[in-house]
């Protein structure tokens, strides 16, 4: 075998270093926990963070966090486009195994904050079908709110503790072993990027209060394969074209064009795939404020 093949190709060794990179980034701000119920669960965030769903088979109440200040996100450096385009390789479903840091934080069975939703504005987490405890998440997978709803499967690493399987659908707290994770102290894990499944829902759209004839605000919610939404359009009432929304904040978007609003409203949205589905008059004029309208799309 010739010297050159006990070397890693420049590709590797650049893929590596991304990785590397990477985890770097993650480690100012990250906290995700695994939800006691089974899956799919979901890791919602503090204000100062995001709300991402995770899902593998069985987790349980494990928090798994990438540790460093939540309020981090400022702090990190501005990347060039190279080292952009391979973070989003890395983030993509194919992108493999990301190795990062994880500690407990919390009670072990609570729910987060009333804090009207996190970063992403999704709210009751505790309920299906994110069944899920409290974390934060930063910015290379928050995305200023573009990553919301995107999901991620976790694992912790048998080598940092025995109580760790490394394998995913194994991580379950049948054992006790939950205690004995959550006194660890800092251990190794690992996360990607996986396609979201909600069985049996389809996406929901909730208007927000404070939305009036002048203005409409809506969270989106509940999108299988990509999980988030980088953006949506409105369609008014026999207008007969669309009009973007802007991002408010989290997956909230909303409309104010300082003119009245005339419902019913359609609204098209767009994945990061770049996929769009239409949800046709999916609120009502008289839509009510903080109430669900469950669409009959999903992707």
């Amino acid at each position: 075998m010739s010297s050159a093949s006990h070397h890693p190709s420049a590709n590797q060794t650049a893929a590596g270093g991304a990785k590397q990179q990477l985890a770097s980034k993650l480690a100012s701000c990250s906290a995700y926990s695994l939800a006691e119920a089974p899956p799919p669960f979901l890791a919602s965030a503090s204000m100062a963070a995001a709300l991402f769903s995770f899902r593998a088979a069985a987790l349980a109440a494990l928090l798994v966090a990438v540790m460093a200040a939540c309020g981090a996100r400022g702090q990190l450096q501005p990347s060039n486009a190279s080292a952009d385009s391979q973070e989003r390789s890395l983030l993509s479903y194919s992108g493999g195994w990301i190795p990062a840091k994880a500690t407990w934080y919390g009670a072990p069975t609570g729910a987060g904050p009333d804090d009207n939703g996190g970063a992403c504005g999704f709210k009751h987490t505790n309920q299906y079908p994110f069944s899920s405890m409290t974390s934060c998440g930063n910015e290379p997978i928050f995305k200023d709110g573009k990553g919301c709803g995107s999901c991620y499967q976790i694992r912790c690493v048998k080598s940092n503790h025995p109580a760790c399987s490394g394998v995913p659908q194994t991580v379950v707290i049948t054992d006790g072993l939950n205690d004995k994770l959550r006194h660890a102290g800092i251990i190794d894990m690992q996360f990607r990027r996986v396609p979201c499944n909600f069985p049996g829902l389809t996406i929901n759209f909730v208007v927000q209060h404070g939305s009036n004839p002048m203005y409409l605000a809506v969270l989106v919610e509940f999108e299988d394969k990509d999980g988030d939404v980088v953006q949506v359009d409105i369609m008014q009432h026999n207008s007969g074209y669309w009009e973007p929304m802007h991002e408010s904040w989290g997956s909230i978007w909303r409309i104010d064009p300082n003119r009245p609003l005339k419902g019913p409203y359609s609204l098209r949205i767009t994945n990061e795939s770049g996929k769009q589905l239409v949800a046709k008059n999916i609120i009502p004029d008289n839509y009510i404020p903080n109430t669900n309208y469950r669409s009959y799309v999903q992707y």
